[in-house]
């Protein structure tokens, strides 16, 4: 498509499927179309600025937008309007990208289900009444809907990663300062990392090349040979469709010539380690936001202002000894690479679920290692559960190496297929 037929094709979608599914809450599509006019007279000269010019982008309502609300799904910001591009999206657009508007999320980006309370749920484009995942659940759903090309989200314990998975669209959480924060509103300014999804490996390759402003070029890359790390397997707490759909892909991965062993990330304890992560992201929180819920605490919900309390309330000690877990982590990390060239494990421990079902407690038991470590770690779709939900896996790499992550999510996307646009939304 020329940018001009690719803009319109995705307002069309927009116009179509965005009130039931409820991705998008604020839309830009008047300054969109100028900016597909100007990719359309570059494409016509033959002078595109790069690989993503005229691509259409959806932007999670955490990372700032000129001229567009800038709230984090918080209530107490919604009238807040950003001044500026984050910088993340003003190299986006001096590449030539087509912002199309904001996306909904996770109230603060403390949470995996982007059930909002002032800015309305997202529904799974897979399944009406079910999560998206989060806290970039909008990002996940808009482009599994195909309502953009490629949506950007923050990654704190698996924000990207998670949607991904729920919603059946490849994601990437890149390497710890790779991607610039500035502009961001944070959940937690140690964990958080911006990222991209899409539908493919390659997209996913060309949005963060820019966003990063290093060419991640592929190399392609072979299966045949590769040292695998295998993690999460058999793990109590893990779905029946999440535990056999791992367990057949790992079989795929070994018969395209891996050598698969099982080794479990260094020092990394399930539980413990992520409620360390949960108490920084609440203490954080608690001083971001330390202004707001002092002159609106009506703007934050019970739960939030309730989460940021409790983070508040614990004693100094006991946070220092979760940044301790954490940097003991991080420390560990890198032991599993001196036997192993990546680790492979689910994304998370279940497919989406019903928002009228419990929020489980391990959603992110698998993702937030790499947070902690600073690691990238890729999504890769793999295939549909027996009920139609979407599976996936991640890839982890050791630090610097985003590029052969997604080299491998690449010969992992070519093993298993690309996800495609739910066929109900297909018309």
């Amino acid at each position: 498509m020329t940018p001009i037929e690719r803009f319109k094709h995705y307002a069309g979608r927009i116009a179509r499927y965005n009130p039931a599914i409820h991705a998008f809450i604020h839309l830009r599509l008047e300054e969109a179309e100028a900016e597909a006019q100007a990719a359309q007279a570059r494409f016509q000269d033959g002078k595109p600025l790069s690989a993503i010019d005229g691509w259409c982008f959806a932007v999670k309502a955490n990372i700032a937008v000129k001229g567009l609300p800038h709230h984090a799904g918080i209530g107490a910001y919604r009238d807040v309007i950003a001044p500026e591009d984050a910088e993340v999206v003003r190299r986006l657009k001096a590449a030539g990208a087509v912002v199309l508007g904001i996306v909904n999320m996770h109230e603060g980006a403390l949470g995996a289900t982007t059930d909002n309370p002032f800015f309305g749920r997202t529904q799974n484009p897979r399944k009406e009444g079910y999560t998206p995942g989060g806290s970039s659940g909008g990002s996940g759903a808009a482009v599994s809907a195909g309502l953009c090309d490629v949506a950007l989200g923050s990654d704190t314990m698996g924000s990207v990663r998670i949607p991904s998975a729920y919603c059946g669209t490849q994601g990437i959480k890149p390497g710890a300062g790779l991607v610039s924060e500035d502009g961001v509103l944070a959940l937690s300014t140690t964990l958080d990392t911006v990222g991209p999804h899409a539908r493919d490996v390659e997209s996913l390759r060309a949005a963060l090349s820019v966003m990063t402003g290093q060419a991640l070029n592929a190399e392609p890359v072979s299966l045949n040979g590769l040292r695998i790390a295998v993690w999460g397997a058999g793990r109590e707490g893990i779905q029946d469709a999440v535990e056999d759909g791992f367990s057949v892909a790992v079989s795929r991965i070994e018969a395209a010539g891996a050598e698969a062993s099982v080794a479990e990330p260094p020092g990394y304890q399930y539980g413990r380690s992520r409620r360390a992560g949960l108490l920084i992201s609440e203490v954080e929180a608690s001083a971001i936001h330390a202004e707001k819920l002092g002159s609106d605490p009506e703007g934050f919900s019970k739960f939030f202002r309730k989460l940021m309390a409790w983070g508040v309330a614990r004693p100094a000690e006991e946070v220092e000894l979760a940044y301790e877990q954490v940097r003991q982590i991080e420390a560990a990390a890198g032991r599993i690479f001196e036997a192993h060239d990546f680790v492979i494990a689910p994304v998370a421990p279940q497919t989406a679920f019903s928002f009228d079902e419990p929020v489980p407690e391990n959603q992110a038991d698998f993702t937030a290692w790499a947070n902690f470590a600073g690691l990238p770690a890729a999504a890769v779709y793999t295939g549909l559960s027996p009920a139609g939900m979407p599976l996936s896996l991640q890839v982890i790499g050791p630090k610097g190496s985003d590029g052969r992550v997604l080299d491998v999510a690449a010969a992992l996307e070519t093993l298993f297929g690309a996800p495609q646009v739910p066929l109900a939304l297909q018309r």
